[in-house]
C-alpha cells in the first residue's frame, strides 16, 4: 500500500516556481508550418477524409478531428469540396467568412488588428474619363442636341426665324445620329424619347413660323402617328391652326374636333379655346348655325367677351334680332375682372391701348351710361348719393392725373349744401396745396371749415397752410381742434408733433410721436421722428435704438443708414459707423456726403488705394469740382504710384489750367522724378501766383474804400454768420479731418454748408375727403395716397 505513496523531497523551499516553464514539446505549434513531416501528414490520410458514398449527395460538414495539434486543420465536406479555410493542393483557401471581422492568417503572425484596411494607405486615384468611350460620345452628342434646341428657341424669340430654323434642322440631324449610335451600344428601349419629341416639336414650330406649312404638317404627322409619344394628340390643334392659315377650313375643323376628342374633360380651359376656334372657322365658312352652337356652348360653360361678341355677330348674320338682344345681355353680364373706377385707366404705356381707352372713355355709350345713372339717382330717394357720385368722379380724375377736370368738377359744389361744399372745398384745398399755391389752398380751407366746423380734414388742411407760412403755434391749434373732433385723426397728431419740434418743445413733440407709434406700429415716418427728437435732446443711444427699429421696417433706406453711421461716428465707434455708411452707399451710391466720409475713412486707416474708387465716383457726380480729382491724385501719390499720380495731375491741369494746387504738385512730382516739364509748370505756377496776389490787392483796396459802410453792416453780417455756423459745422469738421491727415498738404475745401442729416419734418399733405355714403360710413382712407402718412421718407 505504501508503494503508491510518494513523499515530497526535502529540497530548497525557496524555489516555489521551479518547473513552471517546462512544457511538453509535443504542444510546440509555432514551427508547424516548417515541419515537413507534419505538413506531409496533413496532406495525406490525416488531413483528408474519403467521401462517404450516399444516394443523395450531402453537403453536411462533419466535425473536425481533434488531435494533439488542436482544431486548426479543417476537413472536407462529404462531397470533397474544400471548406472555408481548408488547405488543398498546397493552396490555402481564404477564410472569407471571418475576414470582415479582421481575422486573417496574417493576424495570427502578430499583425495589428485593422478591419477597415487603413494600413493600406490612401485610395488610388480615380481613373481618368475615357472620352473615346461610346457612352461618353453619346452623352456629349445628347448635350449638343439640347443646346441646339435651346438656341433655336432663343433665336425664334428674338425674331431671327431663319436662324431658328437652321438650328432646329441641325438638332434633328444630330439627334438621328445619336439614335443610331445608341442602338449600336444599347437596346432600343433605352432611346431618349423625350429628346426625340422635343427636337421634332421644335422643328415643326420653326417650319410653321417660317410659313413652310407643308414641312410643318409632315413633321407633326411624324409625332402624331408615333404611338410611343404620349399626349401627342394635342398637336392636332396646331395642325388645325395651320390648315386655318391655309384657308383649308374643312380640314381645320376636322383636326380641331379630333383634338377635342382626345383632350380629357378636366382640361376645361383648353377645350373652350378649341371650341372657340371651331366657331370662328364656321363663321369663315359661312356656317353660322354651327358657329352659333359652338358659341352658345361656350357662353353656357365659361362665358367670355370674345365668344359673346362673336355670338352677336353670328345672330346678326342670320338676322335674328331677339337672339342678338339676349346675346348682348349675356355679353354685358360677363365680369371684366377690373375695378369700375379703373376701367378707363390705361394699364400700360402702349399707345394703341391708350388710343382705344381714350376713344371709349367719352363715347356715346359712356355718356349715356353716366347721364342715365345720375338721372336715376336724382329721381330716387337717394338724392344725396348723386353728389357723392360727382365727388367720386372728381377723385377718379385725380387718379387719372387730370387735375383740371378734377378742379372743374369740385368747383361745381361751391353753391351746394354745407356738407357737400365742405367736402369739395377740402379736396380743392388739397390740390392747391400740392401745387404750392398756398393762398388758394388757405382760401378753400377756410371755406371748408366755415361750411363744416367739425370736419377734421378741413381743419388739418387749414393747419397745413398756416404751418407753411411759419406760424407753428397757430398751426398746432388747428391740429388740436381737428384731433378733438376726431380722435382717430392720426394726421393731425403727427403734425402737432412736427409743430412742437419746430417750436423746440421737444418733450411734448416726443409725447405726440410716441402716442402715434402706439397706433401706427410700423410707420417709418413716426419711427424716424422719434429718433430725430432724441437726437435733438442729445440722447444718441435712444436715437440709435429707434433708428435700428426704423431700418427693420425699411432696411434699404439710405438716409436712415447714413444717419446711423453719423451717430456712431459721433460716439467714436468708427467700425460701426463704417458699416452703416457702407450700407447706405450700397443702396444709394450718389450721396456725396457718404462718399466723402468713406474716402476719408480709408485715408485715415492708411488704405489709400480703396479710397480712390470713392473719390472717382464723387468726381463723376460733381465733375466741375476739382477737389475730388485732386484727392484721387493725392491717393495715388500716397500709395506710391507716382506715375499714375503724375498722369492724373496732368489731366486735372488740362481741365483746370488755373488751379494753383495742381501746378504745385506737378512741380514737386516732376522735380522728384527728374522730368524736363518741371520748368514749364514752374513758370505757369509763378504767373498764377502773381495774378492771385494782384487780385487780392485789388480786393483789399476795395474793402478799405468801403470800410465805413462795412462797419454799419457788421452787426447784421455777424448775426448771419452765427446762423450759418451751426449748419456748416459738420462739413467743416469732416474737411478739417481730411486736411489734418498725415502727408496731405493740398487744400481740401468743404463741399457745401448743407447738413448731411435729413429730418422728416414736412407736414402731411392736405386731406382728401371722400363723400359719406347713405349708410354714414367713415371715409375710405385708401382712396387717395395723400390721406395717409405715406411710405416715402421725406427729407427736411
Amino acid at each position: 500500500m505504501m508503494q503508491n505513496v510518494h513523499l515530497a523531497p526535502e529540497t530548497d523551499e525557496d524555489d516555489l516556481y521551479s518547473g513552471y516553464n517546462d512544457y511538453n514539446p509535443t504542444y510546440d505549434t509555432e514551427d508547424l508550418e516548417n515541419d515537413t513531416a507534419f505538413q506531409q501528414a496533413v496532406r495525406t490520410s490525416h488531413g483528408r477524409r474519403h467521401p462517404i458514398t450516399a444516394k443523395i449527395p450531402s453537403t453536411a460538414v462533419t466535425r473536425p478531428v481533434a488531435t494533439g495539434y488542436g482544431y486548426k486543420t479543417s476537413l472536407a465536406s462529404s462531397m470533397g469540396r474544400p471548406m472555408t479555410g481548408a488547405i488543398q493542393d498546397g493552396v490555402t483557401r481564404p477564410m472569407t467568412a471571418v475576414r470582415a471581422a479582421g481575422f486573417t492568417k496574417a493576424a495570427l503572425r502578430g499583425s495589428s488588428f485593422d478591419p477597415l484596411g487603413q494600413s493600406r494607405g490612401p485610395a488610388p486615384p480615380l481613373e481618368a474619363k475615357n472620352e473615346d468611350s461610346p457612352e461618353e460620345k453619346i452623352r456629349q452628342l445628347e448635350k449638343k442636341v439640347n443646346e441646339l434646341v435651346e438656341e433655336s428657341c432663343i433665336a425664334n424669340s428674338c425674331g431671327d426665324l431663319k436662324l431658328a430654323l437652321e438650328k432646329a434642322k441641325d438638332a434633328g440631324r444630330k439627334e438621328r445620329v445619336l439614335v443610331r449610335q445608341r442602338e449600336q451600344v444599347t437596346t432600343p428601349e433605352n432611346i431618349n424619347l423625350d429628346l426625340t419629341y422635343s427636337v421634332l416639336f421644335n422643328l415643326a414650330n420653326q417650319y410653321s413660323a417660317n410659313e413652310m406649312y407643308t414641312e410643318a404638317l409632315n413633321t407633326y404627322q411624324v409625332i402624331v402617328k408615333n404611338k410611343m409619344f404620349s399626349n401627342a394628340g394635342k398637336l392636332k390643334v396646331n395642325m388645325g391652326n395651320i390648315y386655318l392659315k391655309q384657308r383649308n377650313y374643312s380640314k381645320a375643323i376636322k383636326f380641331y374636333r379630333m383634338a377635342l376628342d382626345q383632350i380629357p374633360s378636366v382640361h376645361k380651359e383648353m377645350r373652350i379655346k378649341i371650341m372657340q376656334n371651331i366657331g370662328v372657322t364656321f363663321i369663315k365658312t359661312g356656317q353660322y348655325s354651327d358657329a352659333i352652337n359652338s358659341f352658345e356652348h361656350i357662353m353656357s360653360m365659361a362665358p367670355n367677351l370674345k365668344a359673346g361678341f362673336n355670338l352677336i355677330l353670328s345672330y346678326f348674320a342670320i338676322g335674328d334680332q331677339e337672339k342678338m338682344k339676349k346675346s348682348f345681355q349675356k355679353l354685358i353680364a360677363v365680369p371684366l375682372e377690373i375695378d369700375e373706377d379703373d376701367k378707363y385707366i390705361s394699364p400700360s404705356d402702349d399707345p394703341h391701348t391708350n388710343l382705344v381707352i381714350e376713344a371709349i372713355k367719352n363715347d356715346h355709350l359712356r355718356q349715356m351710361e353716366r347721364e342715365r345713372c345720375v338721372e336715376v339717382v336724382k329721381a330716387s330717394q337717394y338724392v344725396e348719393l348723386a353728389n357723392d357720385l360727382e365727388i367720386n368722379k372728381a377723385i377718379t380724375y385725380l387718379r387719372q392725373k387730370d387735375f383740371t377736370q378734377a378742379v372743374d368738377t369740385l368747383k361745381m359744389f361751391e353753391k351746394k349744401d354745407s356738407r357737400v361744399k365742405s367736402a369739395a372745398a377740402t379736396n380743392l384745398s388739397f390740390l392747391y396745396y400740392l401745387e404750392n399755391e398756398f393762398a388758394q389752398a388757405s382760401s378753400y380751407a377756410d371755406l371748408a371749415v366755415n361750411s363744416d366746423r367739425y370736419n377734421p380734414s378741413a381743419l388739418t388742411n387749414k393747419g397745413n397752410t398756416v404751418f407753411a407760412n411759419g406760424d407753428y403755434e397757430k398751426a398746432a391749434e388747428f391740429y388740436k381742434e381737428a384731433l378733438r373732433n376726431d380722435s382717430s385723426c392720426t394726421e393731425a397728431l403727427y403734425n402737432i408733433g412736427l409743430s412742437y419740434k419746430k417750436l423746440n418743445r421737444l418733450s411734448e413733440a416726443l409725447d405726440c410721436f410716441l402716442k402715434l407709434h402706439a397706433i401706427l406700429r410700423n410707420s417709418a415716418q413716426v419711427l424716424y421722428q422719434i429718433a430725430n427728437v432724441y437726437e435733438l435732446m442729445e440722447d444718441p443711444n435712444q436715437a440709435i435704438e429707434w433708428l435700428m427699429q426704423l431700418i427693420s421696417v425699411v432696411p434699404t433706406d439710405s438716409r436712415a443708414l447714413s444717419k446711423l453711421g453719423e451717430l456712431h461716428d459721433s460716439e467714436g465707434d468708427k467700425s460701426q459707423a463704417f458699416q452703416y455708411y457702407y450700407e447706405s452707399y450700397r443702396y444709394f451710391p450718389s450721396n456725396i456726403e457718404v462718399i466723402e466720409w468713406l474716402g476719408a475713412y480709408y485715408i485715415d486707416t492708411q488704405f489709400c488705394e480703396k479710397a480712390i474708387q470713392y473719390f472717382e465716383r464723387a468726381s463723376l457726380i460733381q465733375p466741375t469740382q476739382v477737389k475730388w480729382q485732386l484727392m484721387v491724385a493725392s491717393c495715388f501719390r500716397r500709395s506710391g504710384n507716382y506715375q499714375k499720380a503724375l498722369d492724373t495731375y496732368k489731366d486735372i491741369h488740362k481741365k483746370f489750367p488755373e488751379n494753383v494746387e495742381c501746378l504745385r504738385f506737378l512741380v514737386r512730382l516732376c522735380t522728384d522724378i527728374g522730368l524736363k516739364e518741371v520748368q514749364e509748370y514752374a513758370t505757369k505756377l509763378k504767373r498764377l501766383e502773381k495774378m492771385r496776389e494782384i487780385r487780392e490787392q485789388r480786393i483789399k483796396s476795395g474793402r478799405d474804400g468801403s470800410g465805413g459802410s462795412r462797419g454799419k453792416r457788421e452787426g447784421s453780417a455777424g448775426s448771419e454768420s452765427g446762423q450759418n455756423c451751426s449748419a456748416s459745422s459738420k462739413s467743416e469738421r469732416l474737411s478739417a479731418k481730411l486736411r489734418a491727415l498725415p502727408g496731405t498738404n493740398e487744400p481740401y475745401e468743404s463741399s457745401s454748408n448743407k447738413e448731411i442729416d435729413a429730418s422728416y419734418v414736412d407736414p402731411l399733405g392736405p386731406q382728401v375727403e371722400r363723400p359719406k355714403t347713405a349708410a354714414k360710413k367713415r371715409v375710405d382712407e385708401d382712396d387717395f395716397a395723400d390721406e395717409e402718412l405715406g411710405d416715402d421718407l421725406l427729407p427736411e
